[in-house]
């Protein structure tokens, strides 16, 4: 992933097998979705002194922008008290998969009536002391922007995540970001 995946481990011991997996269900993930702005796991088996049973809890927490968290939770029952640890962490990444699927999906039918409201992609990389970024277009595109692409005060406002809208020009490096603007920021929804 492009964001950094973090995990936590609480009573289970953290293997090279565990992490391979989660990164090849991590990958999986963002086939579906390549514009995930974080991704935050917990691993944990809540009951270490249980006598039967090997009862683990995985929560796979997904932000998409703008505004979209998802949230898996996948925990021990009756039935499945004897499921290892893969197989648990597969099927909340499946489950996982599947709400991304259907965001997407959802997101793509949607119309848009104002052209100048349409997010055209998302900043993926800020760096505020040198006054830069990147914006990941929706094509999957990375493109430049410059503190001074954006009106007064607004580059401050940015975040990872921010719906933005550009004009594009060719510049000394590569494709450029200039008009930036504003579009839609996380937790905050422009009129409907």
């Amino acid at each position: 992933m492009r964001v950094p995946l973090k995990i936590t481990f609480r009573n289970v011991r953290k293997t090279p097998d565990i992490e391979a997996l989660i990164g090849k269900q991590t990958a999986k993930l963002e086939r579906v979705c390549d514009h995930i702005v974080s991704c935050r796991m917990a691993v944990e088996k809540p009951q270490e002194h249980q006598r039967t049973g090997n009862p683990f809890r995985v929560r796979i927490d997904v932000t998409v922008p703008p505004q979209h968290e998802l949230v898996v939770i996948r925990e021990a029952s009756e039935g499945d008290l004897h499921d290892r640890l893969p197989t648990v962490l597969r099927g909340a990444f499946g489950v996982m998969r599947r709400q991304v699927k259907k965001l997407t999906e959802k997101k793509r039918r949607q119309v848009k009536t104002h052209p100048e409201q349409e997010v055209g992609g998302f900043v993926s990389l800020l760096l505020r002391r040198e006054a830069y970024g990147f914006i990941k277009s929706l094509d999957g595109r990375e493109i430049y922007f410059h503190r001074n692409s954006l009106p007064a005060g607004e580059f401050d406002r940015l975040e990872i995540g921010t719906g933005v809208r550009w004009a594009e020009e060719q510049g000394e490096k590569g494709p450029q970001a200039s008009s930036l603007r504003i579009v839609d920021k996380p937790g905050f929804r422009t009129g409907t």
